[in-house]
């Protein structure tokens, strides 16, 4: 909601940039030769880690959007169960916080593979910028991106980053 924020920017935005990968595009493979990644969310399990490893791979600048990106922040309260918490984890969401069909997962594929713990994005791969908030504010997302766009590297903090 704060990327939509940016009111009328994002029409000057939209004509210069091209959305090739998200919830909203129905292409269901990231794309080879990406040169911006927003990228939102902790990695908690192995489709998020393959999925990151072939952003990485395909992607000339990522930037970790997003306190959960950047930090964990609440998926990684799960990791305060210790490493290795997959078995807990699973029984305290399907077990005992469900009010129906209490019942584990027992096929392969329904619930991906949890990881032994939740890391922020730049944990699993090289990431070029953080951009950290819950969400980001729209001023700051518009100043990261204008500058990455101008081919400027982006400095997240001082007097090129202008809020407002």
């Amino acid at each position: 909601m704060s990327f939509l924020d940016m009111d009328e920017f994002l029409i000057e935005l939209a004509g210069k940039i091209e959305i090739v990968y998200s919830p909203i595009v129905d292409r269901k493979e990231y794309p080879e030769g990406v040169d911006l990644c927003l990228i939102e969310g902790a990695v908690c399990n192995e489709d998020n880690l393959e999925i990151l490893h072939r952003i990485r791979k395909r992607t000339r600048v990522l930037v970790s959007f997003g306190d959960c990106a950047v930090t964990g922040n609440v998926p990684a309260i799960r990791n305060q169960l210790g490493a290795g918490n997959t078995t807990e984890v699973l029984q305290c969401a399907y077990i005992e916080n469900a009010q129906d069909h209490k019942v584990l997962p027992r096929h392969e594929g329904i619930v991906p593979a949890l990881l032994s713990r939740v890391v922020p994005v730049h944990e699993a791969v090289a990431v070029e910028y953080h951009l950290p908030g819950c969400p980001p504010p729209a001023d700051r997302i518009r100043a990261v991106l204008e500058q990455v766009l101008s081919g400027t590297a982006p400095k997240l903090s001082g007097p090129q980053l202008k809020f407002g």
